[in-house]
């Protein structure tokens, strides 16, 4: 892939994201890429989408941004004169990344299930837990309802895997979370 388009998309998630501690940060977008990169190397899909829609696959994300039909994935795209097949290609695998927005949907494309499943590994193991706490505490949730949230969502991704590269990293992740949940029910036990 192009080293100055690889660098820009970098630069421009870096800058788009620089002041978020939510865990939604630039560094969130470089490990979904270093995820992806890692399946991709296994499953042979498209590297080019795979990497823009990876490093931009939250330039829109609902809950950071006011935009419609992925205008800031768009703009950069368009200004470095991507052909109009691919900037679809890659906004249709933007979409089918968000878990509230997909829930049980399997992304139609191979460079769909990478990125999806990057950006899921990215939510569970030890930066999963560290990420549920950074973003419970930017929105004044608590440690119960921080919890919570392993059981709504968490928990789940294990079995949602689309790639048996992203299932056989997941199950190891998974497994370090029930034993951080059985520690920590174990630590807050008042009986």
């Amino acid at each position: 892939m192009n080293e100055k388009l690889l660098n820009d998309a970098k630069l421009y998630a870096e800058k788009l994201f620089e002041n978020n501690s939510d865990g939604h940060d630039y560094m969130h977008t470089f490990r979904v890429y270093k995820n992806a990169m890692m399946i991709n190397e296994k499953e042979h899909g498209n590297e080019e989408i795979v990497t823009l829609a990876s490093l931009l696959h939250d330039v829109d994300d609902h809950k950071l941004f006011n935009t419609e039909n992925n205008e800031n994935a768009r703009k950069f795209l368009v200004e470095h004169d991507i052909p109009e097949d691919e900037i679809e290609e890659i906004c249709k695998v933007i979409n089918s990344v968000s878990f509230s927005k997909n829930k049980g949907k399997k992304p139609e494309t191979l460079e769909g299930m990478i990125v999806q499943d990057a950006d899921r590994l990215d939510a569970i193991g030890a930066i999963g837990i560290a990420r549920t706490f950074a973003y419970g505490g930017k929105h004044n949730r608590g440690l119960d309802s921080s919890i919570e949230h392993f059981h709504e969502k968490l928990l789940l991704l294990k079995d949602e895997m689309n790639t048996k590269t992203a299932m056989d990293i997941a199950a190891d992740r998974h497994e370090f979370m029930e034993e951080f949940l059985r520690r920590y029910n174990e630590e807050v036990s008042i009986d």
